[in-house]
Parts: structure tokens; sequence; C-alpha cells
């Protein structure tokens, strides 16, 4: 049966079950909920899903280093996404999703990505010459 993490939830990953780690579009409305799509679709499964999309995100946050409760979820993040297994990317044609696409630099070396990048997002040509080139 699927485990599904969600900050502020500590991170603790059981060795014994897949850890999958969900990068991709929010844009707080303007993208699908497609993190929900994908922990119907591996309901059954022995994994853990580590999603960044917080349940009570406050958009006041101030995005600063100085902020704990924005640091806080950024570190995370970065945590979960370090320690995961497979990181699954999706870029949602209607979004920019700039912060999915620093995390496709930070990791595509790391031959732990799955991307999904529909025609119509604005950067495809970018997302797959960089898939292209470390063969994702």
């Amino acid at each position: 049966m699927i485990q599904i993490l969600k900050p502020p939830a500590a991170l603790l990953l059981d060795p014994q079950r897949p850890s999958l780690f969900l990068a991709g579009s929010i844009a707080m409305g303007q993208a699908e909920p497609w993190q929900t799509q994908v922990e119907q679709a591996l309901a059954d499964l022995p994994i853990t899903l580590l999603n960044p999309r917080r349940d009570a995100w406050d958009s006041s946050w101030e995005q600063s280093i100085d902020h704990p409760l924005f640091r806080a979820q950024v570190e995370w993040e970065l945590e979960a996404q370090e320690r995961a297994d497979l990181i699954m990317m999706y870029f949602a044609p209607q979004t920019q999703a700039p912060i999915t696409l620093l995390e496709l630099g930070l990791f595509a070396h790391s031959k732990r990505l799955i991307v999904g990048c529909p025609d119509g997002f604005w950067r495809k040509g970018n997302i797959e010459i960089v898939c292209d080139r470390y063969q994702i």
C-alpha cells in the first residue's frame, strides 16, 4: 500500500520500499492536480511518494532564505530529491515551472529522473536536449 509524505512531515524512508519524488508544475491553480493522479495510479503499490505540494501552503511567505517556513519547505524538497530512488518531473504546458527547470538542472546527472513534457511547454526544446544529453 502506498505511503505519501508531504512537508513538513519527517522524511522517514523505509529502505525496503522504493521512493518517488513528484517534481513539477504547481503554479497554484494553473496546473492540473497531476500529483493526485499519480497517487491514485500507484495507490496499490508498496511505494513511498514524496509530494512537495504542501496541504497548507501560505502564499504570503516571503521567498527568502531568512524566512524559516519558506526555507524549511525548500530544504525538505531538496533533501527529499536527494534521497528519493526516482524523481518524476512533469512540465504542464500552461505553466513555466521555473523551480522544476532548476531541479532538472540539479538532478539531470543523477540518472534517477522520469520526465514528462507535453507539447506546448514553453521550453520543451531545452527539456528534450537535457534529457537527450543525460540519457533520461
